[in-house]
């Protein structure tokens, strides 16, 4: 089991990354989300988080300064009934729409590809947390012969572990992808907002853009939920209302 602030603090240049598991306030147990990206060009910096009525939004802190959205603006993290859903791209919507029509997390992805970014082709980094706690994570990566590998890998939640996923292992060019299996950290901060202090002071200040962390009650579904923006607003709320819903 990784230490995972120790883990990023000595990876510069992760990317973007999904870490998916379950925590306890002292009380009850949690489920735990969170989501960041990194950039190191102006127009990947240029962005914010900003919450949307079933999860969070990427947006452009300078609307002035938006030189391509295309593979940098999307909605990473979604609700559907008591899933939630966080990815690094647009293939969140993938997702959904799939599970809203009865189908699989995997399906959905077997319809998409890494990134078209060349020379990185950049991978696809998702991830699926039911209301019980269990979770899925998968990568689309770029194989031999620029063939799409897709890997997917399932847990069961257990008190105190977690596992992140990564697009890079670090700098390179071309970036060098994440391999291997997602990595099993611990995870015993007792709220969001710790949680989310925890990771930000440990990516990169130069290239660390924006954080999303939520810690979910598995009681009732109330969410803590902490979005760090290096630019713009930064929020906290812990709403007494549920966050699942029916699927739609």
């Amino acid at each position: 089991m990784s230490d995972l602030m120790k883990y990023l603090s000595e990876r510069p240049y992760p990317g973007r990354g999904i870490l998916l598991g379950s925590g306890h306030n002292g009380t009850w147990a949690q489920s735990i989300a969170a989501y960041f990206i990194m950039g190191r060009s102006e127009n990947s910096r240029n962005r914010i988080f900003e919450t949307t009525e079933d999860g969070i939004r990427t947006k452009a802190f300078d609307e002035s300064k938006m030189t391509d959205p295309s593979l940098i603006i999307y909605h990473p993290v979604r609700m559907v009934g008591t899933d939630l859903v966080v990815t690094n791209g647009d293939q969140t919507d993938t997702i959904r729409d799939h599970l809203v029509r009865g189908g699989t997390f995997e399906d959905a992805l077997r319809t998409r590809e890494y990134e078209p970014d060349e020379p990185n082709w950049t991978p696809r980094i998702s991830g699926l947390l039911d209301r019980q706690g269990n979770y899925r994570l998968s990568i689309l990566k770029e194989g031999q012969d620029r063939l799409c590998q897709r890997q997917f890998f399932e847990y069961q939640a257990r008190y105190g572990l977690g596992h992140l996923i990564t697009t890079y292992e670090g700098y390179g060019d071309p970036r060098p992808s994440f391999h291997g299996e997602p990595v099993q950290v611990k995870l015993d901060a007792p709220s969001a907002d710790v949680l989310a202090d925890q990771i930000w002071d440990s990516l990169d200040e130069a290239n660390r853009v924006a954080l999303y962390v939520c810690c979910i009650d598995r009681r009732n579904g109330f969410p803590e939920t902490v979005i760090i923006n290096k630019y713009g607003q930064s929020t906290h709320t812990a709403p007494k209302t549920s966050i699942w819903q029916e699927k739609r």
